[in-house]
């Protein structure tokens, strides 16, 4: 049974957190490894990220109207090719195809479906959860038909005080969004 820590243990770790002077990188996982071979063809991207978020720092929302940036702990590459990447992974895997993509591809021909993924929201927030809010689209190829959309809604319990705990909750997020994703496309 997951026990949530306390906002005021949240955020004071956190804050405290961000004045470290050695800089430590972060990075995003998939939930498995992409299947070999073919199957359908998938192209994720562009991702778009709310600008508040697309930044190199982990960003933590320390109460309802403030953000902080976690100025020691960073990202150890850019955000949203880490969330494309991730996504397109989790897809592969739920769908089970190797033949996916992340933007920008070189040839339509060879994916099925494109999807565009637009996060408004992808951060931890002083409730003890990391969020997500975003809007994907399907389109089908050739032809960019749109085929499915909605907002995806959701948080994930941070089970630690460290920065570690929040990037592992946020790629479970991410791990969800594609399921969402898949399962719309399996639907088809």
């Amino acid at each position: 049974m997951k026990t949530l820590l306390p906002y005021s243990l949240i955020v004071a770790f956190l804050v405290a957190a961000c004045s470290s002077p050695v800089p430590t990188f972060y990075m995003l996982s998939a939930e498995g490894p992409l299947p070999s071979g073919g199957g359908i063809g998938i192209g994720v991207g562009p991702v778009t990220l709310a600008e508040y978020v697309d930044r190199q720092n982990l960003v933590i929302q320390s109460g309802p109207n403030k953000l902080e940036l976690a100025e020691s702990h960073l990202w150890a590459g850019d955000l949203d090719n880490s969330v494309e990447r991730v996504v397109a992974t989790n897809m592969g895997r739920r769908l089970g195809t190797g033949n996916v993509r992340t933007y920008p591809w070189q040839r339509d021909s060879e994916i099925d479906y494109q999807v565009v993924i637009d996060i408004r929201e992808f951060l931890a927030g002083s409730d003890g959860y990391a969020h997500i809010e975003a809007s994907w689209r399907i389109y089908s190829l050739p032809g960019s038909r749109l085929i499915g959309s909605k907002t995806f809604i959701a948080k994930e319990a941070i089970e630690t005080e460290d920065f570690e705990a929040v990037v592992a909750a946020q790629s479970r997020l991410l791990g969800k969004l594609a399921g969402d994703i898949a399962a719309s496309i399996k639907n088809r």
